[in-house]
Parts: structure tokens; sequence; C-alpha cells
């Protein structure tokens, strides 16, 4: 795996071809600035999209990515597969093979997948504290009743993995509709759950993903970058 961070001089000689003994004297003169602050310590360790600037030359580096994708069905979220279309194959973008997804769906799932070339940020999403809240939209082939709120709501326990599921809210919208909110995302958990009744899962749609809605405006397979508001509102949310 290819590192995300830097020695502040081993990243200016590979961008300048400066020889990193000479960089000591650069930042000794001031002629450095790390995200606009001048740097002094030549083993500053930088992230990938740490703004460097020598002698005023901003020097190339990574700019962070962040988007919203509306997966269509049979499509593999995944960045590499040998026989299905993949959600990185989906992009028409330069910079797609550097992306990875925080929070993947089933192959027949549809909707909100995210795409990230910043580790950092990722990582946040996926932290249990966080309980950032995922919800689906269900389509189940048998009538829908009281009994499965209260068993979501409960937890299930998967003896396979040896765990009790978190809490989780199924909110019934018709007879075969059910909204499905988790703060987990187990091996095809929903599935399973609904697996409890004898009820197949027709179709699972996840339209939400923490305070990020899916944009209604997004056919199967299109996509947009995020605003730094969206980026922002769900790590702090």
């Amino acid at each position: 795996m290819i590192s995300n961070k830097s020695r502040l001089d081993r990243f200016i000689s590979r961008q300048t071809h400066i020889k990193r003994s000479d960089v000591r004297a650069l930042l000794a003169q001031g002629r450095v600035t790390v995200d606009g602050e001048v740097a002094t310590d030549v083993a500053l360790v930088i992230n990938q999209f740490a703004v460097v600037v020598v002698d005023g030359r901003c020097l190339p580096a990574k700019k962070p990515r962040y988007i919203m994708l509306n997966k269509p069905a049979g499509v593999v979220s995944a960045t590499k597969d040998g026989c299905h279309t993949t959600v990185i194959d989906l992009l028409e973008r330069g910079d797609r093979d550097q992306l990875h997804i925080p929070g993947r769906l089933d192959f027949n799932s549809t909707g909100l997948i995210l795409l990230t070339n910043d580790g950092h940020w990722s990582r946040q999403l996926s932290l249990p504290d966080r309980q950032i809240a995922k919800v689906y939209t269900v389509t189940v082939a048998e009538p829908l009743c009281a009994v499965y709120v209260d068993a979501f709501a409960a937890g299930m326990y998967f003896e396979y993995e040896n765990i009790t599921t978190r809490p989780a809210q199924l909110e019934i919208v018709s007879e075969h509709i059910a909204e499905v909110t988790l703060c987990e995302g187990r091996y095809h958990q929903i599935k399973r759950m609904f697996g409890r009744f004898q009820n197949e899962v027709l179709s699972l749609h996840r339209h939400r993903i923490g305070s990020l809605e899916l944009d209604a405006k997004l056919a199967p397979g299109e996509y947009r970058d995020l605003s730094t508001c969206e980026v922002a509102a769900l790590t702090e949310s």
C-alpha cells in the first residue's frame, strides 16, 4: 500500500530534484511554507493533501476528492473486478484509479455510494463510535407487520459471527415496503434480518448516509462531487 504521508525533505526533493541535504538550507532561510506556515523541520511529516510552497512555487500535491454516485443494480462495489462493471468503471475522470469506496452496497442493491481518495475521511465514516446512520428503502415479498418493527429494534443474534446486531429502526411505509435505518453494516445484514421471517428482499436502495441525502437529480450511474459543506457535515454530525 502506498503511504499517504511523507517527510517534508523527501517530498520537496521528489518534486523539485533538489538534494535532500540541500532542503535544510531552504528551510533555514524561510523559503518553504506548509499549509501557509513557515516550515523549519525537514523531518516534518506531511499528508498527501498538504500545500507546500517553495520560493513562491506551489508543489504538485493530490487534491482531496469526495464523490456521491447513484449505484445501479448489477454493478460491483469494488475498484476492480474481472467479470463485472464496477462503480469505478462508471466514472469518466482521470483520477478514478486513486479512489476507494467507504461503505459498499451489494451487487443488486442500488443507491448512494461514496468515493474518495481521502483515507482519513473514510475512516471517520466507519468508526463504530460515530454511529453514522444509513437509511434504506426495502421492498419485500411478504406483507410487513409490527412484529418486524420490534425485532429490528431489539437486534438480532447472528450465530455465524456470534454477534448481536445493534438496534435498528424499521418504519413500515406500505404493505411490502419499509424504511430501515442502520448504524452498522454487517455482511448482507438487511437481507439476513428479513430472512429471519422467511421474507425475501426484492430490492434494497440506500438513499441517505448521515446527513447526506442522495441527490434526486442523479440518474442511476450518474455522480457528482460533494460540496465542502456536505463533506464536513458527514464527519461533524
